[in-house]
């Protein structure tokens, strides 16, 4: 399971070292994509596998499905982890992150956001004022 926050620098060359503690779950090839919230998501190759298989079931006649896809999967890279634990993360994703110099890596159960720290910061704070509200509307389901 990738849990945690960490503070990483992205490299003049866009080279983003990984926490040492999740390198073996990550294993030495991910994918990186556009994730929601303007971060990128960062799946395992297993975990990719087992997403894209769900994605490509959805219907193919509905546009929000299309968009989606298009979106999600257009927009995915394979990248190798380095010997020093370092994935590089294309032009084109750091854009659309508009990821500066820090970033932080946040891990959710079974990938990693990369997200600007200034964005992350402020958007963590936000969530953290509507914790409560979000777990009344999580218990209502049964989740909490």
């Amino acid at each position: 399971m990738l849990i945690g926050e960490y503070i990483h620098t992205l490299d003049p060359k866009k080279r983003l070292s990984l926490p040492s503690k999740w390198r073996t779950k990550l294993g030495k090839s991910l994918v990186v994509t556009r994730g929601l919230d303007n971060c990128l998501f960062v799946y395992p190759t297993s975990a990719w596998q087992a997403i894209t298989e769900k994605v490509a079931a959805l219907p193919l006649g509905q546009a929000d499905t299309r968009s989606f896809n298009r979106f999600f999967l257009s927009g995915a890279v394979q990248v190798d982890v380095d010997k020093a634990g370092r994935i590089l993360v294309p032009d084109f994703l750091k854009d659309f992150a508009k990821l500066k110099n820090r970033v932080v890596l946040a891990g959710i159960h079974d990938r990693v956001e990369i997200w600007d720290e200034k964005k992350w910061n402020d958007y963590k704070k936000k969530i953290e004022e509507q914790a409560d509200t979000l777990a009344e509307k999580l218990g209502t389901i049964g989740v909490l």
